[in-house]
């Protein structure tokens, strides 16, 4: 399906807000260059299969051994870079048409054939980690082309204790698209899904992303409405929602028992080259930390709002009555520049490109996907940046967060796309650091009125980032646990979401009646298991990079750039040693808490 610009304008704009053109991937659904990508794929893997055995039989020989690595690499890195392609097109034209069925066959039949074809490597990393870590050290020293690709050997060899058999990783890799179709389920599921609002005979009808942007109405009847309509929405959907986690929960279960993964989030602990004590900590010290961060700003926030407690539809409501302000596409595009240009003009320039090109999608519109984020398809293309702008200030912050991606993402893209690959750990931290450079640029010249109201917000979004994200693991936790003794009903998931939500919130939230379901439509409890305590990550990393750009911003711009250039090839601990930071003690994470705290102070002060 090709996409081009709309001149169309959104209904409180006064810009144009542009969509994606995607036939710089491919013309349409139709395009030939897709079975021809896949077939180009399916020959390098063919002539990467003809090396197996050859890295057992090379032991004996360094120079040998360094070479197969280099020539394995390159080629894996080829066949992966077509499918690629093929595979991030249906991805982008599946997320702005949502019920098109075409395409979603066509994303269906490309994950199966996906799967089928990278059988062919599957040989690729249980060879290698038969070898010795000796002999893959000595080929290395010895074949300096090789040596590039020790990151990505790196990462082979943490998952040695892991592997299965060639059959049944095999079998794991043919499946995988069966497993994907529950997320393709949950996915439709919420896309279809409609609120309603207003009087029964006649009432408003809202898409997910609709009636959770109405949440931060001024106007508490309009949050009021929209929470309680998508609460009744939830509840007629959580049957099936709840069924999809319970079974994609369910296959990893028996995958991580295979693999022996000691708990279910070791994989994407693994995944991500963090250690597990260590998310632990930072999960103990955001814990330790819920009374003087949320429980503390939101009962702030009710003495503002003139209440003594919240409902939890209030959370992210507007201090005021007074209507927000509003801005254009073209404001929003000049302060993200401008904030990003305070860092540097390679980084201004690299996000520039993506609104002189269409590589934005911000238009909302039916059929769409709620949420945001940035694709970076391969290091041979360009990214894609997709976001339902409103004109809040939190879209125009949600646009300099998936900017900062999109530029992470440019600047690691020369080391090709298996050392860019980016742990989940590190990929937040350019897209929050990119949030708080906006902050920064508004609240400097903001009136004390302003100012309490960016505070307002940067907190919440911190909140939002930091405890929220936490109780969202926890969440995981628990119900995982739960999982292995059998599937957890809807009453219990809506008992556990409740216990976490309510400790995080604290006594100033009131947790109404229908909030219970609200588990439903968070996609990365689906999408990635586990994933979003990188939020938290990112957010408590970035404000400890924040506090060093503040001792020396001129020192402080070079090793943000070798950071983010780095991609995939350090380690968060590596990454991080030229700061002068340690992420493995708790401190780190107390850092960062304090930072958040601070900013509650000054909210205080002028509340």
């Amino acid at each position: 399906m090709t996409q081009t610009a709309s001149t169309d304008s959104a209904p409180t704009l006064s810009n144009a807000l542009p969509v994606w053109d995607l036939t710089d991937l491919y013309s349409s659904v139709d395009d030939p260059k897709i079975a021809a990508d896949f077939a180009e794929a399916t020959a390098t893997l063919k002539e990467l299969q003809k090396l197996q055995g050859n890295f057992v039989a090379a032991r004996g020989n360094a120079e040998r051994l360094g070479l197969l690595i280099d020539q394995a690499a390159t080629l894996y890195e080829r066949a992966s870079d077509r499918m690629a392609g093929a595979m991030a097109y249906t991805t982008l034209a599946s997320t702005i048409s949502r019920e098109d069925t075409r395409i979603a066959k066509l994303d269906a039949d490309l994950r199966n054939k996906a799967a089928l074809i990278s059988t062919d490597s599957l040989f690729l990393s249980l060879e290698l980690n038969q070898l010795e870590d000796w002999e893959i050290e000595q080929a290395l020293r010895v074949t300096e082309k090789a040596q590039k690709w020790r990151p990505w050997l790196r990462r082979i060899r943490a998952n040695r204790p892991h592997e299965l058999s060639a059959d049944l990783e095999k079998l794991l890799l043919e499946k995988m698209p069966g497993a994907t179709s529950w997320v393709r389920l949950f996915d439709e599921t919420l896309t279809r899904l409609r609120v309603k609002i207003g009087p029964k005979s006649k009432p408003e009808v809202l898409t997910l992303n609709e009636a959770l942007t109405r949440l931060s109405s001024p106007d508490e009847a309009v949050r009021k409405a929209a929470a309680e309509g998508l609460s009744v929405a939830l509840k007629d959907n959580a049957p099936v929602l709840a069924l999809a986690l319970n079974t994609l929960a369910f296959e990893k279960q028996v995958e991580d028992r295979w693999r022996k993964f000691a708990t279910p989030a070791a994989s994407r602990h693994l995944a991500n080259e963090v250690d597990g004590d260590g998310v632990d900590a930072m999960a103990e010290a955001v814990g330790e930390s819920y009374a003087a961060l949320s429980h503390r700003y939101y009962a702030l926030k009710a003495k503002v709002m003139g209440k003594t407690v919240l409902n939890f539809w209030d959370r992210n409501a507007p201090l005021t009555a007074a209507a927000p302000k509003l801005y254009s596409w073209d404001e929003a595009r000049s302060i993200v520049l401008d904030s990003f240009a305070r860092l540097g003009p390679d980084f201004a320039e690299r996000a520039a490109v993506f609104f002189e090109k269409p590589w934005i999608d911000a238009q909302p519109r039916e059929g769409k996907s709620s949420g945001a984020y940035a694709h970076p398809v391969s290091s041979s293309h360009h990214p894609y940046v997709m976001l339902n702008f409103t004109g809040e200030r939190r879209e125009m912050l949600t646009l300099a967060h998936e900017l900062g991606h999109a530029v992470h993402q440019t600047l690691a893209a020369p080391l090709g796309s298996i050392l860019a690959d980016t742990p989940l750990t590190l990929a937040e931290t350019a897209s929050i650091f990119a949030e708080g450079l906006v902050f920064e640029y508004l609240v400097a010249d903001a009136s004390p009125e302003d100012k309490k109201a960016l505070l307002a917000g940067k907190i919440e979004d911190g909140l939002n980032s930091v405890v929220r994200q936490i109780a969202f693991h926890r969440f995981e936790e628990r119900f995982h646990a739960e999982r292995l003794e059998g599937e957890v009903p809807v009453d219990r998931l809506n008992a556990l979401w409740l216990e976490v939500m309510g400790e995080s919130l604290g006594p100033a939230i009131t947790l109404n009646d229908g909030y219970e379901y609200w588990w439903a439509y968070i996609s990365h409890f689906v999408h990635a298991p586990f994933y979003v305590y990188a939020y938290a990550f990112g957010d408590l990393l970035v404000s400890a990079l924040m506090e060093k750009r503040r001792e020396n911003p001129e020192a402080f711009t070079p090793l943000y750039a070798q950071l983010l250039s780095a991609g995939g090839t350090k380690t968060y601990v590596e990454a991080l040693a030229p700061f002068g930071l340690n992420p493995r003690e708790k401190a780190f994470w107390e850092m960062g808490c304090q930072r958040l705290k601070g900013l509650i102070d000054q909210f205080e002060a002028l509340v």
